[in-house]
């Protein structure tokens, strides 16, 4: 679909204060989409209407804890009022928390899963009561290649992307048993350079970090984007580290186990000393108590990839296919040939 073909189309973001969901709604706003902006923190969906307007789309903020299944049914109903019938619903919201699971405590791990996977099932759900009826619409799931291979220090996290996983799996059999033209996918993200590292719940001793290789979240806005206007694909892999994960995971899932032990401690840490005043943004908003709206990106700019040649070969897997059928044609025509000559 080319952009000149969804302008003035509606999109729902959720998370869309900061990190992915910020970076999504921005980039569906370049090409003239009415986005409305679901979360919790006021400054933060104030810094995000602000972004879409200048880039060219038209902001709906509205202020939305999506483990709240009838305040998100309501944002659905005040967004189709307001901006016209949805045509993409992206999940892109999550809370977590940085820890051992046992250190984890029950009430925790309920609010991750309230917000990480059950906010992906009501924005899912509000989404369907309004496309399946039109027969038209597409969800976008924001996963992660944690949906597949779990890593110590963020089980919280890890179990709710491989319920969101599992729940997608069941819903687009359902779509397909029906034959409708609602369509959903995911998108597996790698490493991004997003705020909550600053102010997700840690009990680790050193600052948290992404595992590196670490993207900017324009990588993966770029890939929510495409998957909303292809969304024929069960899913997209983002970054070479995410199809190394996949890939390494399904065939040698207790290798896999062995090296995030002796590496997963270390890789998701700086040098930096924890900060014990950091915000908190499991329970409440960090909503800028600082003065300042933290935007898409997180503190690791100078180490992030603003480009991912894995997400282009994504996007262009029919291309590559047939390249490589031309290829191995070629390659058994002079094979042949030489046969013939000996």
């Amino acid at each position: 679909m080319k952009p000149s073909a969804v302008n003035g189309q509606v999109v729902v973001v959720t998370g869309a204060s900061a990190g992915v969901g910020r970076a999504a709604a921005r980039a569906f706003a370049a090409r003239g989409a009415r986005v409305a902006l679901l979360a919790r923190g006021e400054r933060g969906l104030r810094g995000a209407a602000d972004e879409v307007r200048e880039a060219g789309g038209e902001p709906l903020p509205l202020q939305v804890d999506v483990s709240d299944a009838d305040a998100v049914e309501g944002a659905a109903a005040e967004v189709e009022e307001r901006l016209g019938p949805i045509d993409v619903w992206v999940n892109a919201a999550f809370a977590t928390v940085f820890a051992p699971v046992s250190q984890i405590a029950p009430e925790e791990f309920r609010r991750v899963t309230q917000v990480s996977y059950l906010g992906y099932v009501y924005g899912t759900g509000a989404a369907l009561r309004r496309m399946l009826p039109r027969d038209r619409g597409v969800i976008v799931q924001v996963g992660s290649a944690l949906a597949y291979r779990g890593i110590p220090l963020q089980a919280a996290y890890c179990g709710a992307k491989h319920a969101i996983q599992g729940f997608t799996e069941s819903l687009r059999c359902e779509l397909l048993h029906d034959r409708s033209g609602v369509r959903v996918t995911m998108v597996q993200l790698p490493a991004v350079n997003t705020p909550q590292f600053s102010w997700v719940l840690s009990r680790l001793p050193k600052h948290p970090q992404p595992v590196p290789p670490i993207y900017q979240p324009e990588v993966a806005a770029r890939a929510v984007l495409y998957a909303a206007d292809h969304p024929g694909r069960r899913e997209y892999w983002v970054g070479g580290s995410t199809a190394a994960t996949l890939v390494a995971n399904a065939v040698a899932a207790g290798l896999l186990d062995r090296y995030l032990a002796r590496t997963g401690y270390q890789s998701q840490q700086n040098d930096r000393p924890r900060d014990p005043d950091q915000p908190v943004n499991l329970w409440e908003p960090v909503d800028g108590g600082d003065g300042r709206d933290h935007g898409a990106h997180g503190v690791f700019d100078e180490q992030a990839h603003p480009h991912s040649r894995q997400l282009w070969a994504s996007h262009h897997h029919g291309t590559l296919a047939l390249a490589g059928g031309a290829a191995a044609v070629v390659a058994l025509g002079a094979f042949a040939a030489r046969r013939r000559t000996t």
